[in-house]
């Protein structure tokens, strides 16, 4: 018994080791070349952050004597707090063959998405927000990284997302009978039917609730981009999921769907496209927050003419694309809140810094675009006293990069390292 327990307890250790994670109680010292705690705030010069079971106890200037059970050298890189990326699907790749939907078995989706958690992770995102997957995909994926079986970022998932019957998020595109079969049981029609499939989200382990507010892009209905769901609807989903003490993402694409949703108090707009100044009122009355999901159309449009996608799919890309040009510029105008995401997924992973140029692009200072990705982020999803900033008693969610993103935010498309929970990625 002596000689099993001996070999577990090695088993344990060298799988610690294979994954990068920290031994139980195990004291890591980062000695910093400079530290962005904050990005309200400037480098520091030379730091050293101690990191204990998966949190930092304590920051503190230059790199005099410590006591820690090893060292991890970033002399010469600036360290700050891993991004977090508010729209992605690990558990899906890009292209336009929605056929897959009939052919590939949900568990596959396990698979892909543990490979994309961990490019994104090497990528510097220490947590995402995963907006809709099969039905027990990404909360498998959620727990593996979470027990550092799988390594990737904190996964904060919502399953399966709400839609109308025939509307985007509902399987479409076959016959009526595979359609059918294909259906993830989360279509909903009137206030109650709603608010029930709100609760059978929560109940399945959906940390946040994602529904499609409007039509949208990749689905293989050439129909208008509007609202869905009726107001009725769009309120019971966002009441039944507060009292729950769930957020509400929305797609939504067209102006009136925005507005209806921020108006029936869901959380935040994904992609809102078509937003005017009437949609971004309500949404600064309410305090929705903008998605933009800038990198999701850089990648459709990378696809145009090329047969990845069907002619009705082709059709709507390049009527919404140039609309893009100028999205968080026009919602900023109005007041509108933006925090960061990509929708990785539709494009490749691990591509998502890509998204922090094209913000800065349409306005944003690097400081406000480093933000967006860290501490607007954190707050979004409510874990603003957890990550987003480097601080004693937040989770050692933290990268490391040469250069000052601050000055050049697009250092960030190239992560040099990355610790998650604790855990160090490769």
């Amino acid at each position: 018994m002596h000689s099993l327990r001996k070999a577990l307890v090695a088993g344990a250790a060298l799988a610690s080791t294979i994954l990068g994670g920290p031994l139980a109680a195990e004291t890591v010292a980062i000695r910093a070349g400079s530290v962005i705690a904050d990005a309200a705030g400037e480098p520091s010069g030379p730091a050293t952050i101690l990191v204990t079971d998966g949190k930092i106890v304590a920051i503190t200037a230059g790199h005099g004597a410590v006591t820690a059970d090893r060292e991890i050298d970033l002399k010469g890189k600036t360290v700050l707090p891993g991004l977090i990326d508010l729209h992605t699907h690990l558990t899906g790749d890009p292209g336009g063959d929605f056929w897959k939907e009939a052919v590939e078995p949900d568990e596959w989706g396990v698979v892909v998405g543990a490979k994309n958690a961990r490019l994104t992770a090497l990528a510097g995102f220490t947590t995402v927000r995963e907006a809709g997957s099969g039905k027990e995909t990404a909360f498998s994926l959620r727990r593996g990284t979470a027990d550092g079986l799988v390594p990737g970022p904190r996964i904060v998932a919502a399953g399966p997302p709400l839609a109308i019957i025939g509307g985007h998020g509902d399987v479409n595109g076959f016959t009526p009978e595979v359609n059918a079969l294909l259906d993830s049981g989360f279509n909903c029609t009137g206030a109650v039917e709603c608010a029930a499939k709100v609760r059978l989200a929560s109940q399945n382990g959906s940390d946040v609730i994602k529904i499609t507010a409007t039509g949208g892009v990749l689905s293989q209905q050439g129909r208008g981009l509007e609202a869905h769901f009726t107001p009725e609807e769009m309120k019971a989903i966002a009441d039944t999921a507060h009292s729950l003490g769930l957020k509400v993402m929305a797609h939504a694409h067209g102006a009136r769907g925005i507005e209806q949703a921020a108006r029936a108090g869901i959380d935040t707009i994904e992609h809102g496209t078509f937003i005017d100044e009437a949609a971004a009122k309500v949404m600064r009355e309410k305090g929705t927050v903008l998605i933009p999901t800038l990198m999701a159309f850089q990648g459709v449009s990378e696809g145009l003419g090329k047969g990845v996608y069907t002619p009705v799919v082709e059709d709507k890309i390049r009527a919404v694309a140039p609309l893009m040009n100028s999205l968080v510029t026009r919602a900023r105008a109005m007041g509108v809140t933006v925090a960061f995401g990509t929708d990785a997924g539709v494009f490749q992973h691990g591509r998502n810094a890509q998204e922090l140029a094209l913000m800065k692009k349409q306005g944003m200072t690097d400081r406000e675009a480093l933000a967006a990705a860290t501490t607007v982020a954190a707050k979004v999803i409510g874990m603003e006293s957890q990550i987003g900033r480097l601080a004693p008693g937040y989770s050692a969610d933290i990268i490391a990069v040469e250069g000052n993103p601050l000055a050049d935010v697009t250092v960030l498309e190239k992560v040099d390292f990355v610790m998650v929970r604790g855990r160090v990625i490769e």
